[in-house]
């Protein structure tokens, strides 16, 4: 089963600290890439109940189906990796069963046919490796609002700490709570409806 623990940090930015980390950690400015996530739920918000949400994710011309649950040392994801053609019946709600997502989404009590598709979020996205630590700085667009995130994901919570205090640190950059995308994915959907 393609599974494995999602570990990281998140901080919302601003659009100046954003710039500013762009322009003084070693990211390239040309290199990027864009990735659209899919979000899916049932009616009845079981997944959300669960603490667990579904997407889909564009990334080039690759499409990958992933299942986020809590785990004591973060996040677990299943993955099912999609064509184009599967996932467009996915976002017409006319999805089919895949073997790793169906077994797991039946272990919470939910049926795919109970999943409909809710609406996507965009992120222009730029990572660079730093201190056994993977970086990012996303920014993403959804309904009619943006936001600017720092992200980093390790394979250890000690050394996601460590590096996460430093870069806030070193830019006075104040720790913000931040939801993850699906989280304010759902805050802006409800504003908009």
């Amino acid at each position: 089963m393609s599974q494995e623990i999602e570990i990281e940090f998140k901080n919302l930015l601003t659009e100046e600290e954003y710039k500013r980390m762009l322009e003084e950690l070693p990211f390239d400015p040309d290199e990027f890439f864009d990735q659209t996530n899919y979000y899916f739920e049932t009616g009845k918000l079981l997944l959300k109940q669960h603490g667990a949400a579904l997407r889909i994710r564009q990334k080039g011309s690759g499409w990958t189906m992933t299942l986020k649950e809590p785990h004591p040392e973060g996040l677990l994801e299943t993955h099912d990796e999609i064509d184009e053609y599967e996932a467009n019946l996915w976002i017409r709600n006319e999805g089919h069963a895949q073997p790793n997502i169906t077994k797991r989404l039946n272990n919470l009590g939910i049926d795919i046919s109970d999943l409909y598709y809710l609406g996507s979020l965009s992120t222009r996205r730029r990572e660079i490796s730093y201190q056994k630590t993977t970086v990012t700085l996303d920014y993403s667009r959804y309904f009619q609002t943006h936001d600017y995130e720092l992200e980093i994901e390790a394979d250890s919570r000690e050394q996601g700490v460590r590096v996460f205090q430093e870069l806030l640190s070193k830019f006075s950059i104040p720790q913000r709570e931040a939801k993850n995308k699906i989280q304010r994915f759902y805050e802006a959907r409800g504003r908009s409806d």
